[in-house]
């Protein structure tokens, strides 16, 4: 009999109150220290990202190399702001918070999220996920990952309404803190299209296009794929051991980003993301145990 047999079988008599230390036990073992790997990419991947412009616009670097390296950066510019907008990295009043603050802020550059919108409104995602009006990511629910794939360029077209529920989410906060975020976002935007412009003004709006603009869409679709579509799909169920699952994808875990453990996150979201999969195996008896949908895994 494995290991994880013989787990099952002992916590099958267990009550709900001691199944829950069990499994408090076993996350804390994955929590604390600073993830380094986590401030490393994100404010490594930025720098490479920034480095393509001169780069491209020197002529040094040819498009046909600087279209991929940038969709790439793009696709991994989020997750390092995610583990800030956990304050994984460090809370406010510990000696690093400022690198928290810093990670968050400019990861998310290449993709033009605003951090404080993406934190606030992804706060709201964990309360109410897959709750038909609360859960401002209910927008990527899709039937399959091609009809996610054209719902995702759907939603960035002018008057989608799906674009809209971020801002239907900071004005239903109605704090001042969310009034600001949403202030800095349409300044993220005016500037983004400025930039745009200025470019094209100027005889660069090829470059334009492939070191920003088509990478960043590229780059949303499919962080909207692996991270809020795939984990939760069918985004039908509420409650916090049925919202989301663990998947395995064709693209393995790299390929998703880590994702195929995203039920981890949403049960214990200030555990890292490179100890989701370690602390996956460890809870995975106690996951089995409350229901948990494991799909593959």
């Amino acid at each position: 009999m494995s290991l994880a047999a013989v787990d099952h079988e002992d916590l099958a008599g267990l009550s709900s109150q001691e199944l829950m230390r069990r499994e408090k036990a076993i996350a804390d073992r994955f929590m604390g220290g600073v993830p380094w790997g986590a401030v490393a990419w994100g404010l490594g991947n930025f720098a490479v990202w920034l480095s393509l412009w001169p780069l491209t616009l020197s002529g040094v670097l040819p498009l046909w190399a600087a279209f991929p390296a940038a969709v790439l950066c793009c696709c991994l510019s989020y997750l390092p702001s995610h583990e800030a907008q956990h304050r994984i990295i460090a809370r406010p009043g510990e000696p690093l918070f400022w690198l928290n603050e810093l990670v968050g802020h400019l990861s998310t550059i290449p993709i033009m999220l605003p951090y404080e919108v993406a934190r606030l409104t992804h706060y709201e995602h964990h309360q109410h996920t897959n709750h038909p009006e609360l859960d401002p990511d209910i927008g990527t629910k899709a039937n399959s990952a091609g009809h996610l794939i054209l719902t995702s360029i759907a939603n960035r077209q002018p008057g989608a309404k799906a674009a809209a529920r971020y801002g239907v989410t900071l004005r239903r906060l109605g704090t001042p803190e969310a009034a600001r975020a949403g202030l800095v976002a349409l300044a993220y935007q005016l500037s983004y299209m400025g930039i745009l412009f200025g470019l094209a003004w100027n005889g660069h709006a090829i470059e334009a296009a492939l070191v920003w603009w088509l990478p960043r869409h590229i780059a949303m679709t499919y962080i909207q794929l692996f991270l809020s579509w795939a984990p939760h799909h069918p985004g039908q169920e509420q409650g916090r051991y049925r919202d989301t699952r663990a998947f395995r994808s064709r693209v393995g875990n790299i390929g998703s980003m880590g994702m195929q453990f995203h039920i981890i996150h949403h049960l214990y979201p200030r555990i890292p993301l490179m100890r989701t999969p370690a602390a996956y195996w460890a809870l995975r008896p106690v996951l089995e145990a409350r229901g948990c949908r494991l799909d593959g895994i």
